[in-house]
């Protein structure tokens, strides 16, 4: 038997050994770490950004549907059909006009809607309208009907369709038409009127009305039934 001492040429020498070691180790280091790719490298950053973006959205959405539902059950748009006449015609909603007579007291017409066929078309048509004249002696009457239309160059208001007249002091009148000079302050109608108030109840085949009530004339055959004060004078 042959036994080989230390530093006898059979042994492998000690900086052989070390250098195989240390290739070993460099060789397990590149396989254990993959090279660098730019594409995921990308990927990953956009990832760290968009998924709490997302988050996010979820979040806010689950707590405001409640609310955005609500909203969608109380009002809601839809498509509106709009006609030929409207867009060639002038039209105002919730229409407003204010002016003075030659007595320098005010007046005031307000309607549900308002057309005029062009800018220079001195006629108005009027739904629903509705005027409010002071007197001479600083009382109100307000008139109102389905329909008319107002002149604004001439300051005449014609209603149709129903027209009632309310005084301040408790009368009213009825007629179907009537035609107004808010100017001069004068009121003319030619059908049947019936009224009623403080002093009973008038029926007449037509009326005129001059000076903002100073004057009131009943045409054709008219009756009145005046109610008697009582013994206290009321």
């Amino acid at each position: 038997m042959t036994v080989s001492e230390p530093g006898s040429d059979n042994a492998a020498p000690s900086g052989a050994a070390d250098d195989n070691a240390r290739s070993f180790a460099q060789l397990s280091f590149r396989r254990e770490r993959p090279g660098y790719n730019p594409l995921y490298g990308r990927f990953v950053g956009i990832t760290k950004v968009l998924l709490p973006t997302i988050a996010t959205a979820i979040i806010a959405l689950v707590v405001l549907w409640p609310e955005l539902n609500e909203q969608e059950n109380r009002f809601r748009l839809g498509p509106m059909r709009i006609e030929r006449s409207d867009a060639e015609n002038l039209r105002m909603v919730n229409a407003r006009f204010t002016g003075i007579d030659s007595g320098k007291r005010p007046y005031t017409i307000t309607a549900d809607s308002a057309d005029q066929a062009n800018a220079n078309a001195t006629d108005i048509a009027l739904d629903a309208p509705k005027a409010d004249i002071e007197l001479s002696n600083g009382a109100w009457v307000a008139l109102t009907s389905a329909a008319g239309s107002f002149n604004r160059d001439r300051q005449i208001l014609e209603l149709s369709g129903g027209v009632n007249l309310f005084h301040d002091s408790g009368y009213e009148f009825k007629t179907e038409s009537a035609i107004i000079d808010l100017s001069a302050g004068d009121a003319t109608g030619i059908e049947p009127v019936a009224g009623q108030g403080p002093f009973g109840q008038l029926k007449a085949e037509g009326f005129h009305i001059y000076n903002r009530g100073e004057r009131v004339l009943f045409t054709g055959k008219s009756r009145l039934t005046l109610t008697p004060k009582s013994s206290d004078g009321s």
